[in-house]
């Protein structure tokens, strides 16, 4: 898989089968700027819907370890709201906070104990979820977060798969990216600012590296251990760009953002499958 379809495909294939209508991830669509008793509220009546529960019905069952009849999905706690680096304050914007909302996570589990997390985001058609995919980092990681720095905001930085949690002016790593990106100890917000200004400043959207068409290639893509994300769709496993192909224009798309040159920049230590 080339780089552009391999972070298509991390970026959550699942829109096509979950209903994502095509005039829907065409049109971009702000995502809240938090995760409200009314954002949570729609997230869950996304995730609850029947279609959605038949669906992961099949993503559990996909490599055999539950039958489709005995998988019985359930959705665990509420949506957990998941921040992304902000290209705002990557773009020096006065006020702009170091995260935004990118989407909610759900947290999906199968009879035989399987875990799954459920994306979940506003788009022209509606809050719709347009991704699965197996482990628990959103979940992990918010953990982590609160427990290093309460009341913080815990957020990825995509290009470097890193995890962090921010508070005031302090930035503290949660993960081993994030940790060779800002040392065991963490940052000022200053210094972090820095730090992302130098790396991505150049690649924002407008700029020529998003205009020459090179938006997701901050960082090599490496397949590796960690979660998986699915297109429920049938066919090979190992299909390459095609697979990408099937479910339109991807999460960045389904989520109408434009980020960091598309902020749909993932490395693919989740993969995208077709099952």
């Amino acid at each position: 898989m080339n780089r552009r379809a391999a972070a298509l495909a991390t970026g959550a294939l699942a829109a096509a089968l979950l209903g994502l209508a095509p005039q829907a991830s065409a049109a971009p669509v702000p995502q809240p700027p938090a995760a409200t008793a009314e954002v949570r509220a729609a997230a869950h009546q996304a995730v609850a819907a029947p279609e959605t529960l038949a669906t992961l019905s099949r993503f559990f069952s996909r490599e055999g370890k539950v039958s489709l009849t005995t998988a019985r999905p359930r959705i665990e706690g509420e949506a957990i709201p998941v921040n992304y680096l902000s290209p705002e304050f990557v773009a020096g914007r006065a006020g702009a906070p170091v995260a935004r909302l990118e989407f909610l996570a759900s947290k999906a589990v199968s009879s035989d104990g399987q875990e799954a997390a459920l994306w979940t985001a506003r788009t022209g058609a509606g809050w719709q979820v347009v991704n699965i995919a197996t482990g628990d980092d959103e979940f992990r990681y918010a953990r982590l977060g609160a427990a290093a720095l309460p009341g913080g905001t815990v957020f990825r930085e995509p290009q470097i798969d890193a995890w962090y949690v921010a508070r005031g002016s302090s930035v503290l790593p949660l993960d081993e990216d994030a940790t060779k990106a800002v040392g065991a100890r963490g940052t000022t917000l200053a210094a972090y600012r820095e730090r992302v200004v130098k790396a991505y400043g150049d690649k924002l959207p407008g700029s020529a590296y998003a205009q020459g068409g090179e938006a997701g290639g901050f960082g090599p893509a490496e397949a590796g251990a960690g979660s998986v994300a699915v297109a429920v769709t049938g066919g090979d496993p190992d299909a390459g760009p095609g697979a990408v192909a099937l479910a339109g224009g991807g999460v960045a798309a389904a989520l109408g953002v434009a980020g960091l040159g598309a902020l749909g920049v993932r490395r693919a230590r989740r993969r995208a499958v077709r099952v």
